[in-house]
């Protein structure tokens, strides 16, 4: 759930200490490399972008950044291994919601951790939108027609997801709360599976990563309706926003990316940190590559970042009680 703009004063204020202090304020760190955990598949969206920054983390921290991909259970496999890794500063985690803030609603008994008190929030790096698709043999070409549709027929369109209980689930349930719709889920195992299939027609209706499903928009193979960032993204400034139309006014969940580390890192660490996303989301040749995966740059550090958080699972929670969504 995008709330950037309710902490950008704070985030200025973390770092301008941050950029006070500096590099060569933290003694004796790093001297040996560090392991980023990515707790989703290599080649996969999260893991690219992670891939964008070690490079430049690497020259920045003058030590290497090394991926180590931990895949499984909706990244709660990855996310564990970092709650439980020393405090030290050598192993971090590149997060996104679906672990931190999703997971541990609908599958509490199979979190072994506390997103709040095993973590110390460190940075995000930027946000992506969704976008919501359709089949293009559907009778609608505009946000306000396909409500009108289903509601003529409701409990006839049906919608995929990568999963019960994943970011793409919660955001499709949004969707269906706030404009009064009765969808039928339809759950899968990936994302370009379900791209496939709305493409073919065999799915009516799908929420996925923009940077996924663009291509098959511009190849006019699937129809856009909408993306979920509260104004339009300027990777796709043709594609309007949800929030554009009168019955989804103030609409917005963003996916996230960032950095955490360990609960009890050293702040001097984690200031290190800060200095160095800083400085590596503002290489312009990074800029560009994360805006061509339809990322945009953002850093929100710190307090700010944890208050973000809090503010994300406040709203997710929201939606997943309301819709019902379990997956034990």
């Amino acid at each position: 759930m995008s709330a950037a703009r309710a902490f950008i004063r704070s985030s200025t204020a973390v770092l301008a200490f941050t950029a006070g202090l500096g590099f060569a304020q933290t003694p004796g760190y790093p001297t040996k490399p560090i392991t980023l955990i990515v707790p989703f598949a290599a080649g996969g969206g999260v893991d690219a972008t992670a891939r964008l920054l070690t490079a430049k983390l690497g020259e920045l921290l003058k030590q290497p950044v090394v991926i180590e991909n931990v895949a499984g259970a909706a990244g709660t496999i990855g996310t564990q291994k970092a709650a439980r890794s020393p405090a030290d500063g050598y192993t971090m985690l590149f997060a996104v919601a679906s672990p931190l803030n999703v997971a541990p609603l609908v599958a509490p008994a199979a979190v072994r951790y506390d997103s709040f008190k095993d973590f110390v929030p460190v940075a995000t790096i930027g946000t992506s939108p969704f976008v919501l698709i359709g089949k293009t043999a559907l009778p609608a070409n505009t946000t306000a027609d396909l409500i009108k549709l289903a509601k003529s027929q409701p409990g006839k369109l049906n919608f995929g997801t990568d999963g019960v209980g994943t970011s793409l689930h919660v955001t499709a349930e949004l969707f269906k709360q706030r404009a009064g719709l009765d969808l039928v889920h339809v759950p899968y195992k990936s994302g370009p599976q379900v791209l496939t299939d709305v493409a073919g027609g065999q799915v009516d209706l799908a929420v996925l990563p923009l940077s996924l499903a663009q291509p098959f928009i511009k190849d006019g193979k699937v129809r856009a309706f909408g993306v979920t960032s509260l104004a339009r993204s300027p990777n796709a400034p043709t594609i309007p926003a949800l929030s554009e139309s009168a019955e989804l006014k103030g609409l917005e969940m963003d996916a996230w990316l960032g950095v955490l580390a360990p609960a009890n890192t050293p702040p001097a660490v984690t200031a290190a940190w800060v200095a160095a996303l800083d400085a590596t989301l503002k290489d312009p040749e990074i800029a560009r590559k994360l805006g061509d995966i339809a990322v945009k740059p953002q850093l929100i550090a710190g307090p700010a970042f944890g208050e973000y958080l809090a503010k994300e699972r406040k709203a997710i929670a929201g939606v997943v009680q309301t819709a019902g969504i379990k997956t034990e």
